[in-house]
């Protein structure tokens, strides 16, 4: 494990607050630790056991936290029994929890992050976004999804870069975080096409001096990545993305999600669990 980690990640055993399902088999689920609430950092995720039958966790991002009242939120789809028997879990049971792990994404000097979050990955971008709402960053995020979103879209009040997409999540509208949604099915006020056709057109919508004070954060599928890390190119901009692997241990002992990752003395073979998930974009792509 590596050693900035040492006696920060924790076993927890949390009850299970609320469990919310949405269309497209998304849920999000409620789970009350203060210790998890107070130490989590944008980026990091939990291992979570899902059921007395399947011994193996399940590591899920955390989406938001509330420290004053100890809980925080998964956002989680089913892909798998695993999740499938997490998502039968009931008001009240209690879930063993180890977190929060990983290390997160670290806020810079550039102060117009843009967020992009697709799918599964939109939780670590609505983290930071809470992280920052009081701040003077100046954040706008992208949210992508394939299956109708686990909110209901609204019409946004505030600024709009692109016409075609008028629509947000509540939750960052109420925020106060300037939010366009997009996804390639026709959903009402939501960009259609590429998450990364979207953040061009924001990026474009800008002055050079503007674009300067841009850092991106991303989380999502593989080719998602790839493709906000050939935008970040493009442009010239710093980027930071999380990776999604299969882990077993998710504590840095089995090794089984190691990546590949350039470094200064050469290629070397990281474990995206507790050396990442987040890694610099230009050194996993």
């Amino acid at each position: 494990m590596s050693s900035n980690h040492r006696d920060t990640i924790k076993v927890v055993d949390c009850q299970v607050l609320a469990h919310y399902q949405f269309e497209g088999d998304q849920y999000i689920l409620t789970l009350a630790s203060e210790v998890i609430a107070n130490q989590t950092k944008p980026g990091q995720f939990v291992h979570i056991s899902v059921s007395d039958i399947l011994p193996m966790r399940r590591p899920i991002s955390i989406m938001s936290v509330d420290i004053e009242n100890g809980t925080f939120d998964l956002l989680y789809k089913i892909v798998g029994e695993g999740t499938r028997q997490l998502a039968q879990r009931k008001i009240g049971e209690i879930l063993s929890v180890i977190g929060p792990i990983g290390n997160g994404f670290k806020m810079t000097d550039k102060k117009l992050p843009l967020l992009i979050g697709g799918g599964v990955g939109m939780p670590p971008m609505i983290a930071i976004a809470q992280s920052i709402k009081n701040s003077d960053y100046d954040a706008f995020v992208i949210l992508g999804s394939e299956v109708p979103f686990p909110f209901t879209p609204e019409l946004s009040k505030m600024g709009n870069p692109c016409p075609e997409a008028s629509h947000t999540m509540p939750l960052l509208e109420e925020w106060g975080t300037a939010c366009r949604l997009a996804s390639l099915q026709d959903y009402e006020g939501v960009f259609k096409g590429y998450v990364t056709d979207l953040a061009k057109k924001y990026l474009d919508s800008l002055s050079a001096d503007e674009r300067s004070q841009v850092e991106i954060y991303a989380c999502g599928p593989h080719p998602m990545l790839e493709a906000v890390a050939k935008l970040a190119k493009a442009y010239n901009l710093p980027c930071q993305v999380s990776l999604e692997e299969n882990m077993a241990c998710a504590v840095g002992g089995c090794a089984g999600c190691v990546v590949e990752v350039k470094t200064e003395n050469g290629p070397a073979m990281q474990r995206v669990c507790v050396d990442g998930p987040v890694f610099d974009a230009t050194t996993v792509f």
